[in-house]
């Protein structure tokens, strides 16, 4: 029998959360290793080409990148139909990612940045999640009814703005952002991802890591 792939994971980084979210949502399991970034495991540097989470070893090859992990496990299985999203969500992760991401960096890691207006910065991630709002008015996802790929890719990040200063995102005029990262974090899904592991030593025994009930 072959052995279930391994996804070296660390629990509040907002790359290896949307992958876990996917693989929650296909159903299948892998064996899970926690790692702690300031203390990476030479097996871990050995499978990840570029050494950050998440990173996910399959029998035949490792998959370096979250969108990878999570397209690849939603392919194998997507019993909610998370890939049939419209064409937009794919520019809406790579907004998430690329100038949204940016922001959010200079924002909460002001100090790392000297040379950039942590202010300016707030305000250019505040237009994009006024964007978020706007789409999110008057229905639960960000395109409709039910969620897709684009909304597990890009809560995480929305939550890791948020809490870089929770009283003031609050008091910003996005109620339906707020509606819909509220239900994201008080969801079973998100329970179930944020679960507190022990960083992996070699010859742990091994996490398991779905299907769940």
């Amino acid at each position: 029998m072959s052995q279930p792939p391994i996804l070296w994971s660390f629990r509040r980084c907002p790359y290896a959360m949307r992958a876990r979210l996917a693989l929650r949502a296909s159903g299948l399991g892998v064996h899970l290793r926690e790692i702690l970034l300031r203390d990476k495991p030479q097996a871990f540097l050995e499978t990840s080409p570029s050494a950050t989470v998440p990173a996910l070893r399959l029998q035949d090859r490792v998959l370096d990148e979250s969108l990878d992990i999570m397209t690849w496990a939603l392919g194998q299985n997507d019993p909610d139909g998370l890939l049939e999203m419209p064409e937009d969500g794919w520019g809406l992760i790579q907004a998430n990612d690329g100038p949204f991401k940016s922001a959010l960096d200079h924002t909460k890691y002001a100090t790392r940045f000297p040379d950039q207006d942590a202010k300016l910065e707030r305000a250019k991630a505040a237009e994009h999640l006024m964007g978020l709002n706007d789409m999110l008015s008057g229905q639960a996802h960000l395109f409709g009814a039910r969620a897709t790929l684009a909304d597990l890719a890009i809560l995480p990040f929305v939550r890791q703005f948020a809490n870089t200063d929770r009283a003031w995102f609050e008091a910003q005029a996005w109620p339906d952002l707020l509606a819909w990262l509220d239900r994201f974090t008080e969801s079973a899904d998100f329970a179930q991802i944020m679960t507190k592991y022990s960083p992996w030593s070699e010859g742990d025994d091994p996490i398991w890591f779905g299907p769940f009930e």
